[in-house]
């Protein structure tokens, strides 16, 4: 189902997403070499309960996971690039870690995801890191009014693929508002003018993200986590992003960015 916002509804959803930009900036700067992934979860879970918030993840069970996810916030780590189910594991000197959080304050949802590394970088990781955030603002650029769904996915791609990696179009951007994942698909690849209108209104989840050495994915025994088929370093990077008659306006915008 698509969606579109009038711009009351829009500014009723800004409240969402600087709950959600505010918690990433928060464990960005908390977490450190040590953190458990458990307690990560703990902490955004704890601060969902002290904002009246709802987790988009805790209860979500589409047909590609075994089960509900169970948790509140995604933790992908090295070669884990989507999906990450929090577990026990203790963070170590040089992990490069995705955070991917979602929740709905007062009816209206927003999503957003930041990669970076714990400790000291490792060779290459900033520089997927950079790309994949590059490539949202590239697209970012592309979200005006009467563009089309391409036009985002050609941005992604050329930003990618011009920095030599594979590009994985299996998972990809959507849109939002009442439900955290709606239409359109936003695919991190694909030609610029086709696909849907972008119409004032709409709202949607653009998401790059990249894996060093492939573009083919493999599943852990978790049934929800994602890694790099040959075990190569990932990023992801993620804004809402509202479309309307003035520009884009990035809902979980995170500081400068």
């Amino acid at each position: 189902m698509i969606e579109y916002l009038s711009p009351k509804e829009i500014e009723q959803m800004r409240p969402a997403g600087a709950f959600v930009a505010d918690v990433l900036s928060t464990l960005q700067r908390e977490v450190t070499v040590g953190t458990n992934l458990l307690e990560i979860d703990e902490r955004a879970h704890e601060m969902i309960r002290e904002r009246g918030a709802v987790s988009c993840y805790i209860d979500y069970h589409p047909s590609f996971g075994a089960r509900p996810f169970g948790k509140v916030i995604c933790t992908s780590v090295n070669d884990a690039v989507l999906h990450g189910l929090p577990h026990d594991y203790k963070l170590r000197d040089g992990d490069l870690l995705s955070l991917d959080f979602a929740v709905s304050v007062d009816g209206w949802v927003c999503d957003s995801a930041v990669s970076f590394t714990v400790g000291t970088p490792k060779p290459g990781d900033q520089q997927l890191i950079d790309i994949t955030a590059r490539a949202l603002d590239a697209a970012i650029e592309q979200a005006q009014a009467g563009n089309r769904v391409g036009d985002l996915s050609a941005a992604i791609g050329g930003v990618l693929r011009g920095a030599g990696y594979a590009v994985n179009t299996d998972f990809g951007g959507h849109g939002v508002g009442s439900t955290m994942h709606g239409d359109p698909h936003v695919p991190n690849d694909g030609r610029a003018g086709r696909g849907m209108k972008l119409t004032p209104g709409l709202v949607i989840a653009i998401e790059p993200w990249v894996m060093a050495g492939t573009d083919q994915l493999v599943m852990d025994p978790d049934g929800w986590t994602l890694r790099s088929a040959d075990q190569s370093r990932t990023a992801h990077s993620e804004h809402t992003v509202a479309i309307t008659e003035d520009g884009p306006i990035v809902m979980t915008a995170r500081g400068s960015r």
